[in-house]
């Protein structure tokens, strides 16, 4: 009796473990993230990175892979990871968009940019691109960001709060009044 209750007691430590210590983001295409707020809106976050960008794969290690950002973003975002070098094939709104000077064999190294990084206006990686559930652009954040950082965009851009901000004065003022809930 004691050892089963033992293994019981083993097991839900783990599995309590494993939960808070690796809670991955739900990354997904732009097409599942679009179908999927037919049924559940949420805005979208798409980080636009690429193979060779050193701040990319930094900000993958230490932000998104951050257990309380993951979290947060599973909960009120849908997101998508897209190499803005890369060469999938993008359906937006109609168009259909490329990467026609794509070369394989530069596939970890600089690349030509794709067509839907170029209509994005995505001219820095990493970037981070605030969507709403009607799938227009709240706003694009270029650059690394630490935890605390993001949870700024990520608190601001999770409903419509955004949208009471309208001046730098009044963004300023959010952003000096913001208490965190995440470690850094």
């Amino acid at each position: 009796m004691n050892t089963f209750i033992n293994y019981i007691l083993r097991t839900a430590f783990l599995l309590c473990f494993l939960f808070n210590y690796s809670q991955t983001i739900n990354w997904m295409s732009l097409g599942k993230a679009i179908e999927s707020q037919k049924n559940d809106p949420k805005n979208i976050l798409i980080d636009v990175y690429t193979n060779w960008c050193g701040p990319c794969k930094l900000m993958d290690k230490n932000t998104f892979q951050n257990k309380e950002i993951a979290r947060f973003i599973n909960e009120h975002y849908y997101a998508v990871k897209f190499n803005g070098e890369g060469n999938e094939i993008v359906n937006f709104r109609g168009r259909e968009f490329s990467n026609v000077g794509y070369d394989e064999s530069k596939s970890q190294r600089r690349n030509s940019s794709h067509q839907f990084t170029q209509f994005l206006g995505v001219s820095a990686y990493p970037t981070t691109l605030f969507f709403d559930k009607e799938m227009n652009l709240i706003t694009p954040i270029r650059g690394y960001l630490r935890p605390k950082q993001i949870e700024i965009y990520l608190q601001l851009f999770k409903d419509e709060f955004y949208k009471n901000v309208k001046t730098q004065k009044e963004f300023d003022y959010f952003v000096k009044n913001f208490k965190s809930k995440f470690n850094d």
